[in-house]
């Protein structure tokens, strides 16, 4: 069988993802705090045959832009009411039986153990479904929910988040497959020669252990990063399975994935076991007209302000004293630098003042629009997983639940039809889905 492709959607347990107009636009689900909205969610992704729904997270009402969190409210701009993605993962597990279920958590601000038997849990639950979206979040408004002044610096974030995931390894790793026995009939429950502590000790974190969850179907779950910086891009291909990316131009996507691939084979990693998923928007209608009538009613819901205020909280930085008509300027960041350097490069090659990169970031943070045909935008995903762009893509919605079920009623036959991606579900895990590895026992020197 020829290469193909794999396919996740993007969400956020809220109201917006990337897209800040999503929640203002008339075909948008306003009930995005009830069980049933993200059923459908889940549904529609499975009938589509869809890899997983990936959940980011943020873990404060945006305050970076102009220091308090009114107009953040008052816009409805990104996180400003979101849900614990966790538990809208494992509603989601419950109602489907082959889609698998990303959430992120957070190497900052919780610890190893917590992470490893939530996903451990998860990973059961789901019957081998789970993955975990690993950051180590960014925005100062985040570090005082958790009782910080400051956020930690970028480079110190990435060294504890690459010690965070050797202990959450090492506990995954303290049961064997076959060590839960539950023999009635001798008594005997689980094997303690097969289970055993992991006896962690870090420069930033220790944990004993073991794990109080057995070993999960998957081994452990699936890891997936979005790391943009030279630091962040090291860290993804040390550990990474799956990674997300946002870049608008086909020259961008082609250097990425090279560069991942190259520093994953550096780091002693099978570069097909990293998988690299460059995100879009598609808007999909009946002519080409009809497609683009749909994107230029939603690019005009699009507010600026708004979306400066998510660039201000992924950057770290508030930009609500610059001159909206100015073109961006080079400052240091301390948060997602990736983004913003893109966002910069935009600028320089476009001609962009800080009020366009706001509405392109309202509009989808930066993220392609795939615009056309179900059999125009299929030519277009075509054209980036062929021309070395990707291993598959991430879809984000210009309202929701409705650009999925249009993508899945139209584009995906497109694909299917062509042979790119599957028809039915070969396997029953996240990993089979993949073509990944089993998570092996990886023993971490503590």
């Amino acid at each position: 069988m020829s290469r193909q492709l794999h396919l996740g959607g993007f969400q956020i347990a809220s109201h917006v993802t990337h897209s800040h107009a999503a929640w203002r636009h008339p075909g948008s689900d306003p009930a995005f705090l009830t069980p049933d909205y993200w059923h459908r969610v889940g549904r529609t992704l499975e009938r589509g045959t869809f890899d997983f729904v990936f959940f980011a997270d943020l873990l404060a009402v945006p305050t970076n832009y102009g220091g308090d969190e009114r107009e953040a409210l008052r816009r409805g701009t990104q996180a400003s009411a979101t849900l614990d993605p966790s538990l809208v993962a494992a509603s989601i597990a419950a109602v489907t039986r082959h889609l698998g279920v990303a959430v992120t958590r957070s190497t900052t601000y919780f610890h190893p153990f917590e992470v490893a038997r939530a996903f451990a849990s998860l990973d059961h639950l789901s019957g081998g479904r789970a993955a975990w979206n690993i950051v180590t979040s960014l925005s100062r408004s985040e570090a005082q929910n958790f009782g910080l002044t400051e956020a930690l610096d970028h480079d110190l974030r990435y060294d504890r988040a690459q010690e965070f995931v050797e202990a959450a390894v090492a506990l995954w790793d303290t049961w064997d497959a076959d060590a839960l026995v539950q023999d009635k009939a001798t008594g005997v429950f689980a094997d303690p020669d097969k289970v055993r502590p992991a006896h962690f000790d870090g420069l930033f974190y220790k944990t004993r252990g073991p794990l109080t969850t057995p070993r999960s179907p998957q081994g452990r779950p699936v890891l997936i990063q979005a790391g943009s910086s030279s630091k962040g891009r090291d860290f993804a291909a040390r550990w990474a399975e799956a990674i997300f990316e946002i870049d608008p131009t086909p020259e961008g996507r082609r250097a990425y994935y090279d560069d991942i691939k190259s520093r994953a084979s550096d780091a002693g990693r099978d570069p097909d076991q990293v998988k690299v998923f460059p995100s879009f928007v598609p808007f999909v209608g009946e002519t080409r007209s009809i497609a683009e009538e749909k994107q230029a009613f939603h690019n005009e819901l699009a507010d600026p302000v708004s979306g400066l205020m998510t660039l201000s909280v992924h950057t770290d930085h508030d930009f609500s004293a610059y001159d909206l008509d100015a073109p961006l300027e080079h400052v240091d960041v301390s948060g997602t630098q990736g983004l913003f350097d893109l966002a910069r490069r935009l600028s320089e090659r476009d001609s962009l003042t800080l009020r366009d990169i706001g509405r392109l970031y309202a509009q989808g943070v930066l993220l392609p629009q795939l615009v056309g045909t179900a059999s125009e935008v299929a030519d277009q995903i075509e054209e980036s997983f062929r021309g070395g762009e990707a291993d598959g893509f991430i879809l984000s919605a210009a309202q929701s639940p409705g650009t999925f079920e249009d993508f899945v009623d139209q584009v995906v036959p497109e694909l299917r039809r062509r042979g790119l991606f599957r028809r039915e579900y070969a396997g029953r895990t996240l990993r089979e889905h993949l073509g990944l590895d089993l998570g092996r026992r990886e023993r971490v020197p503590g």
